[in-house]
């Protein structure tokens, strides 16, 4: 219990100190090991073999394929299309952000990347639409979290790489959430602007939408290859990943010619940056679950949940808030390393799903993830604006409350995520 108590020490003087997660989890762990006796010579190994995983190389495929698709033109000729169509109408242009950011989720896997490349066309469309600007940001920030929980999402490869689910089960359990989240988001933004009175861009002839939708096919495409070829069995969801990377390197390079070869230069380095990042975190979380198993913490919290006669809805509660609480300062990633060891045996025991927690546990993130004080989305959206944080976190909190009510209904009503599985 001492060793215990020193590493969630460790690791709160190490967030004061701003030291990066994965570092903070590793020194902190390895601390924690060498107190109680533990063989250190595993640890280098146990990282090396953690992230040899064939599961986990679905991550950068999927990484490299949403940026790829933000900056090669995808995201924009398929903002042309849903634009042509609805961007008239009251509210139109928030209906875009939305729809957009849902189809764009069905490709990268990504928050960040969702918010980036729709927020950077669509925000400043919205203002001169006559649109409010911390509004404008707001909607793009939340609206931009469902590329973690409609499938593909990188939170659930990792999810079913540490519960040893099936990726594919996960992915099917997303989808009807991430609908019901896009259509509350949509039906809200539709309510604000005929309170507030905003308008949409002047309507476009019915004979002018086919181009723009034509040129869009290549993208609506996407979604349709990554999940079907996974869902026929064609391939598996590694393998997609790779499969839709090239397919957007073809279509950015060769049909919409968007691409130059210092862009891709520059997107591959992205891609590498963020894929290391991930993949150090994960190996630094697998450290931190040696010493969570060593020091037998999962099965004493296990015990403690029981001894306090907790049932499954008041536990579900509970881990809602926590996941609230940590999101405020970890992405997901690193929460789902560290906190699903710890609870799978308690979901075990009180005989919830291991599918429908995973859903759970992504909506919480998603709440995260426009949460201050290191809500990344904010950040992302700050960045691709100009704006400060604060004028993001303003426009962001009407949108809280219809997060919340998602959650409690998936909660409740197991069936929204196993539906389809």
């Amino acid at each position: 219990m001492e060793a215990a108590i020193i590493v969630i020490v460790l690791l709160f003087v190490f967030a004061f100190l701003r030291v990066p997660i994965a570092i903070s989890l590793a020194v902190s762990s390895i601390v924690g090991l060498y107190m109680v006796d533990f063989s250190l010579n595993t640890v280098i190994q146990k990282m090396f073999t953690g992230v040899n995983s064939t599961t986990l190389m679905a991550i950068p495929g999927f990484v490299f394929a949403g940026l790829i698709m933000a900056k090669g033109g995808i995201s924009k000729y398929l903002i042309e299309c849903i634009r042509s169509w609805v961007g008239h109408t009251k509210g139109g242009l928030s209906v875009v952000t939305v729809i957009t950011c849902m189809i764009f989720a069905a490709i990268s896997g990504s928050s960040p990347a969702t918010a980036a490349a729709i927020g950077a066309i669509m925000i400043p469309m919205m203002v001169k639409a006559g649109y409010e600007k911390s509004y404008s940001m707001g909607l793009v920030a939340a609206a931009g979290t469902l590329g973690i929980l409609i499938p593909p999402s990188i939170p659930l490869i990792l999810y079913g790489s540490v519960s040893e689910q099936s990726t594919g089960r996960l992915f099917s359990a997303g989808i009807l959430p991430g609908i019901l989240l896009g259509f509350a988001l949509i039906v809200y933004a539709v309510i604000v602007a005929h309170r507030k009175n905003y308008g949409g861009l002047p309507k476009v002839p019915l004979k002018d939408r086919w181009l723009p939708t034509l040129r869009a096919t290549w993208g609506l495409v996407m979604p349709v290859l990554i999940l079907g070829s996974i869902y026929t069995g064609i391939v598996t969801p590694t393998e997609a990943s790779f499969l839709a990377a090239l397919y957007a390197i073809i279509i950015s390079i060769v049909v919409y010619r968007e691409m130059t070869w210092s862009q891709f230069v520059e997107i591959t380095k992205e891609s590498i940056n963020t894929t290391s990042m991930i993949f150090l975190i994960i190996a630094a979380a697998l450290v931190f679950g040696m010493f969570l198993t060593t020091e037998q913490v999962p099965q004493d919290f296990a015990a403690w949940v029981s001894d306090s006669g907790f049932n499954k809805w008041t536990f579900l509660i509970i881990v809602s808030l926590l996941f609230f609480v940590l999101g405020m300062f970890l992405e997901p990633t690193a929460i789902i390393l560290i906190t699903l060891p710890i609870l799978l045996p308690i979901i075990s025991a009180l005989e919830i799903d291991v599918i429908h927690f995973a859903i759970i546990m992504v909506v919480n993130m998603e709440l995260g993830m426009i949460t201050p004080p290191v809500g990344l989305n904010l950040f992302v959206v700050s960045g691709i604006t100009g704006e400060k944080v604060e004028k993001v976190i303003k426009g962001v909190i009407p949108f809280f409350m219809i997060f919340i009510i998602v959650l409690i209904l998936i909660i409740i009503f197991p069936q929204i995520s196993l539906f389809l599985t």
